[in-house]
């Protein structure tokens, strides 16, 4: 007892001698602690909310399991068959399909439902339901449970069984929903005869019309014809389609054993509708290994055994679920390189604060070491007194995490605070260790361009450059096909910022005194003291630089990185606005527009400029009517209009003299029309003159004289553009007008066009390709994470310029004794801290490149940009963005220098210079 008794008192003693320190750390680690804890959450929220906007989103005809079973067979005795297809049979059958469904697949109860149903529906032998071509309608008998609580009635009532149905019975009650009643004229007390097997025609009188309670609900939407007919189209051979309308009769579930007298081919079926609020993101695997395992494994083993042994079950909710992973599988290893580089900044961050405090207690630390402290002792009290700090503090940041970020795992949120909260406590006992484990009273002088690194320092940063040079290699041969295809490859895009820094910060660390020494004897040959002094300052900067530098690089390689793929999803998604409109607006339609509508357009808030075009979308190419001919869009257009449209959107600009017609271009003897075309049309057709036959049936010559891969007329097909004053006269009437502008008005856009006009603006196209929270979720993630890690890299700045401050301020005031001025004061110590800023300014800038160079060829922004089912992979790239490259790097040589002006402000204005300065010489 008596040896630990003075461990409380030592602790209480040293937090009250720095209660700023104190304070300082504690807000660290509550502030990285809670962003550590909010991150993995809020990637869980955002990819939760992107699979249930898709599972919504999709059919519940996609995503409902179908598991279904055929007749009892023909062996059975009669009354065991229908005795199968009867209510209480079904439901027993149904609590033993739900309890063969493994997690985390559960059925959402409300939906699900269970009954009978033909599978092949039968010609109604009523000729006055409707036959579009002659065909008689064909209904499919459905006894599906809960209709009651899913249904409401519109006229009549529900149909309902007397006595006990059989195969043999001739009458049976149904009910129609609205849409088939109006359909298929249907009405309360209307009978429907179906053909029967060895008996009469089966009677199905209908007794109600109900309307669903939620019709887009999996109850009502996994069979489609359950709630409104369908119009099915058969194949002919040469002639008209022959069509007939598929209607459904809905029976109460224990009329089912009626449909075993017709030939419809009755089967049981259970319909497991997933409960989507029950799924998350992280459990899409084992919820695909559930569906893999009832559709042809464990699950549909039970179902067998359980229910019939020729049950089977069918869905699509694993293509679903596939379309969600390669969209995931897209963005997170984008998402993973913020985390990574913001997550190994705030490391540093923590190991500079302790590496601050052990600085900041060297003298005490020395003294208790030499008058007989322990290592162990001293490393323990430490760390019981920076425990006292850490603690609470991490507890703090996790509850504001958790409250800030409701949903999620809290199991990763818990280990990424503890995490924090470790590296917290361990670093200041940790670096006091391995900064005294020798006992002595005065360190040696640790100049970074005097000083020759010890062997061991060469060894471990050898192998460490070797390890992050081997990894950066092995990425590099990954190349496009293998980087972001595995776990592995992931891993290694999300480390690729962090190597790179690590790489750059030993080079530039072991590359950083030969300047100075370059520069330090001739900067002292010129006239003054502050240049040679700032130089010699420079030098004599500790040699512990790598940990402030890496964290400025990895800090500027990210927001640099992170900052190209902001400025690559924007173009990406801006780019693929303009294809399709053509310009900022586009105002089409199938006719040709009124003359007038042009000047309207112009009128109209934000416009500057109309270029007319005619498009016939089936104009033909060749000389003949045969089967030679190709169907080509050919674009009239005014050549100096659409040539200056071409230049301002950058789709295939071109001059307009080449375009403009010299002749008329129609009839056998014009001469041929200058055309634009597309480079798969120009290697067809050369430059020899061929004939054009238009939707009007005009023909005119043209020859092709240019060639574009893009215009703004047309995309995603070839295309023909021809001056329009060589059309005929119908052919060149304007059928699609392209709008340029600022802040266009869509909805005075509309309003001029009028009705039967298309009015697309390329501000809402590019909002369509934003359509799941996959992407925006990730986006503010990412935005987000470079925030925090610029953030941390300006502490990194600060903590490493508070290290020196007390010296600098104890050079200034001697200085200022012999006579230094305070605006010389001012320009030493920015002298001084230009070199390391520099240094990490052009580090920052070329790393990033680096870094953008490494990955770009294994980056695709297509599923992040544009997540969309058109999109095609390696539509968008990564590409170095210049601003993002140098912006951050210049607000860090920024912020340096004026912090170093700020400090030396602050200390002229103190009373101890005031008192040492012999005069004052401004």
């Amino acid at each position: 007892m008596a040896g630990t008794a003075p461990v409380a008192p030592w602790v209480r003693t040293r937090l009250r001698a720095a209660p700023g320190a104190a304070l300082a750390l504690a807000l660290l680690v509550a502030l990285t602690a809670a962003l550590a804890a909010a991150f993995p959450r809020a990637v869980d929220r955002y990819e939760d909310a992107g699979l249930r906007r898709l599972l919504d989103d999709a059919s519940a005809q996609k995503t409902t399991v179908q598991v279904y079973a055929p007749q009892p067979g023909l062996e059975l005795p009669q009354e065991q068959r229908e005795k199968a297809l009867r209510e209480a049979a079904l439901r027993t059958a149904y609590a033993k399909v739900l309890a063969a469904v493994e997690r985390p697949l559960i059925a959402d109860r409300t939906q699900s439902s269970y009954g009978v149903r033909t599978a092949n529906p039968t010609a109604a032998l009523d000729r006055w339901l409707p036959m579009p071509t002659g065909l008689p309608a064909r209904m499919s008998l459905i006894a599906q449970d809960g209709l009651a609580d899913h249904a409401r009635l519109a006229s009549g009532r529900l149909p309902r069984v007397t006595g006990t149905v059989t195969a043999a019975t001739a009458e049976v009650e149904a009910a129609v929903t609205a849409e088939t009643a109006k359909t298929l004229r249907i009405k309360v007390g209307s009978v429907i005869h179906l053909p029967g097997i060895e008996r009469a025609p089966l009677s199905v009188r209908v007794t109600g019309i109900v309307v669903p309670r939620t019709s887009g609900g999996a109850y009502w939407t996994a069979m489609p014809v359950l709630r409104k007919p369908s119009l099915m189209v058969l194949p002919t051979n040469g002639g008209p389609p022959e069509k007939y309308w598929l209607g459904a009769l809905l029976l109460p579930p224990d009329a089912a054993p009626a449909m075993l007298g017709t030939p419809g081919k009755p089967e049981r079926y259970w319909q497991l509708a997933p409960d989507t609020a029950a799924l998350a993101a992280h459990d899409v695997s084992r919820l695909a290994s559930a569906i893999a395992a009832l559709e042809a494994g464990p699950g549909l083993g039970r179902v067998r055994e359980r229910v019939d042994p020729l049950a089977d079950a069918t869905t699509d909710l694993d293509d679903v679920l596939k379309s969600f992973t390669q969209l995931r599988s897209g963005i997170g290893p984008l998402v993973a390189v913020a985390a990574f580089g913001t997550g190994t900044v705030a490391a540093v961050v923590l190991l500079m604060a302790g590496g601050l405090a052990v600085d900041r207690r060297r003298a005490e630390l020395a003294l208790l070491r030499a008058r007989g402290g322990s290592l162990r002792g001293v490393s323990g009290r430490l760390l019981a007194e920076t425990a006292v700090v850490a603690l609470p503090a991490g507890a703090l940041g996790l509850g504001g995490a958790l409250l800030a970020v409701p949903e999620g795992r809290r199991s990763y949120a818990v280990a990424a605070a503890v995490a924090v909260t470790v590296l917290a406590c361990a670093t200041l006992p940790v670096r006091a260790v391995l900064a005294h484990r020798a006992v002595r009273v005065h360190g040696a002088r640790e100049d970074l361009t005097s000083v020759r690194p010890s062997r061991r320092r060469t060894v471990a940063e050898l192998t460490l450059l070797v390890l992050a040079s081997a990894a950066v290699v092995a990425l590099r041969r990954r190349g496009a096909s293998d980087a972001s295809g595995s776990a592995s490859g992931d891993q290694l895009v999300a480390l690729a910022p962090v190597l790179v820094g690590v790489i750059a910060a030993l080079v530039l660390v072991r590359l950083y005194p030969l300047p100075l020494r370059r520069l330090s004897r001739p900067a002292g040959r010129l006239r003054g003291a502050v240049t040679p002094l700032s130089l010699a300052r420079a030098g004599r900067t500790s040699t512990s630089t790598v940990l402030p530098l890496l964290a400025l690089l990895t800090a500027l390689t990210t927001a640099a990185f992170g900052g190209s793929v902001l400025a690559g999803v924007h173009d990406a998604r801006d780019r693929a606005a303009l294809l399709t409109t053509g310009a900022d607006a586009r105002v089409e339609a199938t006719h040709a527009l009124p003359s007038t509508l042009a000047d309207r357009l112009r009128r109209t808030p934000g416009a500057h400029d109309v270029t007319p075009v005619s498009i016939a979308y089936q104009a033909r190419l060749g000389e003949g009517s045969g089967t030679e001919e190709e169907t080509v869009p050919v674009a009239g257009v005014d050549p100096d209009g659409y040539a200056r449209l071409a230049r301002g959107v950058a789709l295939g600009g071109f001059p307009a003299g080449e375009l403009r017609s010299r002749g008329s271009g129609q009839g056998s003897g014009a001469a041929p029309l200058p055309a634009l075309a597309s480079p798969a049309v120009a290697d067809r057709y050369g430059t020899r003159p061929f004939a054009v036959r238009m939707e009007d049936g005009s023909r005119v010559t043209v020859r092709i004289a240019l060639v574009r891969e893009l215009t703004p007329a047309v995309s995603d097909m070839d295309f023909l553009v021809v001056d329009r004053a060589g059309l005929g006269t119908r052919a060149a009437r304007p059928t699609a007008l392209f709008v340029t502008g600022d802040h266009l008005d869509g909805a005075a856009l509309r309003k001029a066009s009028g009705a039967g006009v298309t009015v697309r603006l390329r501000a809402e196209e590019r909002a369509r390709y934003v359509d799941s929270p996959l992407q925006s979720g990730a986006e503010r993630i990412y935005t987000a994470a470079v925030a925090a890690g610029a953030g941390y890299a300006v502490l990194a700045l600060l903590l490493s310029l508070i290290r020196a401050a007390p010296e600098r301020a104890a050079l200034l005031a001697r200085l200022r004794t012999m006579g230094l001025t305070r605006a010389q004061g001012r320009r030493l110590l920015v002298l001084e801290a230009l070199p390391q800023a520099l240094l990490a300014a052009a580090g920052g800038a070329l790393t990033g490149w680096a870094t953008i160079r490494l990955l770009s060829p294994g980056i695709d922004l297509t599923a992040i940009a544009l997540a969309t089912h058109d999109s095609t992979p390696g539509s968008a790239r990564l590409r170095t963005d210049t601003l993002s490259l140098l912006l951050p790097s210049l607000t860090v040589l920024a912020l340096a220098t004026g912090i170093a002006a700020a400090q030396a402000w602050w200390t002229g204005r103190k009373g101890s210079v005031r008192e040492l300065r012999a005069g004052d010489a401004r």
